[in-house]
């Protein structure tokens, strides 16, 4: 463009200066006539509006011949149908069911503590002893008197069975001792509540109170068992999600202390709604072979709620919404070899988003060329030059 003006300035500069030699500017300057520099000054503004007046021609002639001219220079790419797994992100901790601090269940002394911390246990296994008090003496006792009442109600039962003695003897010799059963048996539960056994399989984590303490049933603490096997992370999940956040769904956890990653599910999700703050509870089981994952330690989740096979996904940078709300994208129609193309609106419905990414529901279909650096600038209807696009991943 710039090469045709100058060739047009310059050609009609000489042919105006090739037969005025003799009359030259320089010339009438050296005249000092008054008369003649301005006559010579009036030839050159009809020599300058002359050649203006044919740059104007020349330039409706480009503007008609030159397709590019004023065209808006776009960058594009290919909208491509892939597989879309959305993930909602939390946070939460790590923690057990099988993790407990015992308590006594009868008041008195601690006479034997029998495990030490970090020792393993089984369910059942005998973990302290508490002073029964002499509980064990009065159960012998009525030990004594229970065979004695079971001796006389055997006898009585026989003679009873023979037609011998009254019924009030025999329903009387069968109370008695049926009394004494039930008075043992309760002592003997008593004692039971003076052994501490392992409520489940595990490792004494901690041994709070020693050998020889006083200790209150309920209140005293006496040590802590911990069973790394069965960990999960409970979250708390925005009520929103309550359709797509359910047992079984996908998750990866993240556990940046240890920096490890798991890929897990849920295993189970609450159908209680919290009306304090609009959540409801799932947990996610954690598989924890290397016994490396301890209680209370902070775990990133993404939980998969929501997978399409088919999604159309493009970033939101391209994306404008118009007066009415409605949101909407250009795309290039018609494009020939050199690049040339037109811009075409296209409103759209979107759904999810993930990073800097959203998926498009309708209105755009796989292989559409869409508008991205300069899709802010160019308008519906309008020619645009393509000077690069992306398709398949690859920049051309």
């Amino acid at each position: 463009m710039k090469n045709i003006y100058s060739i047009v300035i310059i050609t009609l500069l000489l042919v105006s200066c090739g037969g005025e030699k003799k009359n030259s500017t320089e010339k009438v300057l050296e005249s000092n006539s008054l008369e003649t520099i301005r006559k010579k000054r009036g030839e050159l503004v009809n020599e300058q509006q002359a050649i203006q007046n044919q740059i104007k021609l020349l330039d409706e002639k480009i503007k008609t011949l030159d397709t590019t001219q004023n065209v808006p220079l776009i960058t594009s790419f290919t909208a491509k149908a892939e597989k879309f797994e959305h993930v909602l992100e939390l946070q939460g901790n790590v923690t057990t069911k099988n993790l407990l601090t015992i308590t006594p269940e009868y008041n008195g002394i601690l006479t034997n503590v029998y495990v030490k911390e970090g020792q393993k246990v089984r369910k059942g296994q005998l973990l302290a002893k508490i002073d029964d008090g002499g509980l064990s003496q009065q159960v012998a006792q009525l030990k004594i008197q229970s065979e004695l009442a079971k001796t006389t109600y055997e006898r009585q039962k026989r003679l009873w069975d023979q037609n011998i003695g009254s019924e009030i003897q025999y329903l009387q010799a069968k109370s008695s001792y049926e009394s004494q059963q039930e008075a043992v048996n309760q002592l003997q539960q008593q004692i039971a509540k003076t052994v501490v056994r392992a409520p489940f399989s595990g490792t004494i984590d901690d041994v709070i109170t020693e050998q020889g303490s006083v200790v209150a049933a309920g209140v005293s603490e006496l040590m802590r068992i911990v069973n790394l096997n069965d960990m999960y992370i409970e979250v708390e999940v925005p009520e929103s999600y309550v359709s797509n956040v359910v047992a079984g769904k996908k998750v990866e956890v993240n556990i940046p202390v240890l920096g490890k990653t798991i890929e897990t599910k849920i295993r189970q999700a609450s159908d209680f709604i919290n009306p304090a703050n609009r959540t409801f509870k799932a947990e996610i089981e954690v598989p924890n072979k290397d016994k490396d994952i301890k209680p209370n330690l902070t775990a990133r989740l993404k939980i998969n709620d929501y997978t399409s096979e088919n999604a159309i996904l493009i970033p939101q940078s391209v994306i404008s919404e118009n007066a009415m709300g409605e949101q909407y994208v250009y795309v290039v129609a018609n494009k020939n070899e050199k690049g040339i193309g037109t811009a075409k609106r296209i409103i759209i419905e979107t759904g999810k988003t993930q990073g800097d990414v959203i998926e498009v529901l309708n209105n755009l279909k796989e292989g559409a060329e869409i508008i991205k650096e300069g899709a802010r600038s160019v308008k519906d209807g309008q020619s645009v030059e393509v000077i690069s696009y992306k398709e398949m991943g690859n920049e051309q």
